[in-house]
């Protein structure tokens, strides 16, 4: 039998990336599709790598020509900060890239999509207190997400799903609940609480202090990335297509996940508390339908996600700096 053809759109991205590496040791083809090549990996891990911008409908024709299955990762994304002050390109972007990918699947006959929607599109109204009952996926409506990206995340979950209803597009939805992990995005302003914080301390001498929004005391569950691969491809291989939450029903602090970061690096740090785009009070995944359905729940505790994470973080700011002094020394 021929391997079956994947196109991972969003493949110079975090999940993506590593999407692309989990897909090929199962022993698929796949082609990555991005408008920007991986930074912490070679687009040769993919057997063809697209430089495409998806936004534009003749690109995602092109992406998926000759695709069995599309894992939809393309937004235009980031953190708390990015999605709060950025609402317009957000918006626009990725209805631009989700509707034009609905169409060219439509088109060129793919069977099977995988979309990528998010734990921002559970209403606001649940999710004010931190100690929070988790959320089930009955909770997003009545709807009122409370940023613009979870508002398209929600659109887009329709939108897919009309044509699974009109076209016969067969549809696979996971709401991710804070994904995180080594070889994502580290600074830059589109940063991860996780990532972020696991960067302020590995550049931290003893004693300085950290920065963290807010009080601290706000909460978020966290899944590891190895986790949520194997929870997205037995999403994917599945009969079930409704969306379904991906994630860990562990809740913690800001403040609980800053002292567990810090205890890793050996460190004894302060923290300052700032003003700033924080979200909602509290967010945590309930994983019911998840274990029913798929017999999964996450692996990889906490602890053992951000030592990997922060041991990553850590060794990159290390190349970073060695590379500053040798440009220094050669100027």
């Amino acid at each position: 039998m021929s391997k079956k053809r994947v196109l991972v759109t969003g493949a110079g991205g975090f999940i993506g990336h590593h999407m692309i590496r989990f897909l090929k040791k199962k022993g698929y083809w796949v082609r990555g599709a991005d408008i920007k090549y991986p930074e912490f990996s070679s687009p040769e891990e993919a057997d063809e790598f697209l430089l495409l911008d998806l936004r534009q409908m003749q690109n995602c024709l092109i992406a998926t020509v000759g695709i069995d299955m599309v894992y939809a990762f393309a937004a235009n994304m980031g953190g708390m900060a990015f999605v709060t002050n950025v609402k317009a390109d957000v918006m626009r972007d990725n209805a631009l890239i989700n509707i034009n990918m609905a169409e060219s699947c439509k088109v060129n006959s793919v069977k099977r999509v995988f979309f990528s929607s998010s734990a921002c599109v559970y209403p606001e109204y649940k999710q004010l207190d931190v100690q929070i009952s988790p959320l089930k996926e009955t909770d997003a409506y009545p709807a009122q997400p409370d940023t613009a990206y979870g508002w398209e995340k929600l659109f887009s979950e329709i939108l897919f799903k009309s044509y699974e209803s009109d076209h016969g597009l067969e549809m696979r939805i996971a709401r991710f609940h804070n994904i995180f992990g080594p070889e994502g995005t580290y600074m830059g302003g589109k940063q991860k609480a996780p990532a972020d914080i696991c960067r302020q301390v590995a550049s931290a001498k003893n004693r300085d202090k950290i920065k963290l929004v807010g009080d601290g005391e706000q909460t978020r569950s966290f899944c590891y990335i190895d986790d949520c691969l194997k929870g997205i491809y037995l999403l994917m291989n599945s009969n079930y297509n409704q969306p379904l939450n991906i994630g860990s029903d562990r809740l913690v602090s800001i403040n609980h996940m800053t002292d567990i970061i810090c205890k890793i690096s050996d460190k004894q740090l302060g923290i300052e508390y700032n003003p700033g785009p924080q979200g909602v009070r509290g967010r945590n995944a309930d994983l019911t339908l998840c274990r029913k359905i798929l017999k999964w729940t996450p692996k990889i505790s906490l602890e053992e996600g951000l030592k990997r994470t922060y041991h990553w973080i850590d060794q990159e700011l290390k190349k970073r700096g060695s590379i500053r002094k040798k440009i220094k020394a050669y100027a």
